[in-house]
């Protein structure tokens, strides 16, 4: 049975199992990585598929500005298992994101990606015109979708992560408890 549902926590390890068979090492050299980095997704807009209890699908969308004071979402990656592809698992996916994106009132959605794909839900690269990435990518494959009509229309400069922090780890009390960890073990042995 193929199920989709919002990620948890407990889909980590799994989802990133799934990039790296779908996009392999080379994925976190992308442009848009960098406006994902340390950030976290949307809320309800980070979605999963699975299938008899395995991750076999994930699609992510991250708050960024097309340029100043206009919010909107990047999406990606989006990623379905190697060998369920063909099947419509992805454009079942990008169809309940961008749903669930117009749902929560986002206006537009930006992505790098395959024209000839992303195009049959909405995209163009009209809409990204004016606008640029921080960093190297193929201009015909940054694309635009407006949720709401006109949503990109004047859009113009450079897009920008806006999203939450994730959280960091507190160094200090990491550090203590490995310390704490060493010297009990050194105690003990006495």
């Amino acid at each position: 049975m193929i199920t989709m549902r919002e990620e948890n926590f407990r889909d980590v390890e799994a989802r990133e199992a799934l990039l790296d068979a779908c996009f392999g090492p080379a994925r976190f050299q992308k442009t848009c990585e960098r406006l994902r980095e340390g950030r976290r997704p949307a809320e309800g807009l980070a979605l999963a598929i699975e299938q008899d209890g395995a991750l076999v699908g994930t699609v992510r969308l991250w708050h960024v500005t097309a340029g100043p004071d206009r919010p909107v979402l990047m999406l990606g990656p989006i990623a379905i298992d190697p060998a369920r592809q063909g099947l419509g698992l992805g454009a079942k996916l990008m169809r309940e994101a961008l749903s669930r994106a117009g749902a929560l009132g986002h206006r537009a959605v930006l992505l790098v990606g395959d024209a000839p794909y992303y195009e049959r839900f909405g995209f163009s690269a009209t809409k990204t015109q004016d606008l640029w990435l921080p960093g190297p990518y193929e201009r015909e494959r940054f694309l635009g979708l407006e949720l709401q009509p006109d949503a990109l229309d004047g859009a113009r400069g450079l897009v920008s992560a806006t999203g939450s922090l994730c959280d960091k780890p507190d160094l200090a009390a990491l550090v203590a408890a490995a310390a704490n960890d060493i010297f009990g073990s050194f105690r003990r042995s006495l």
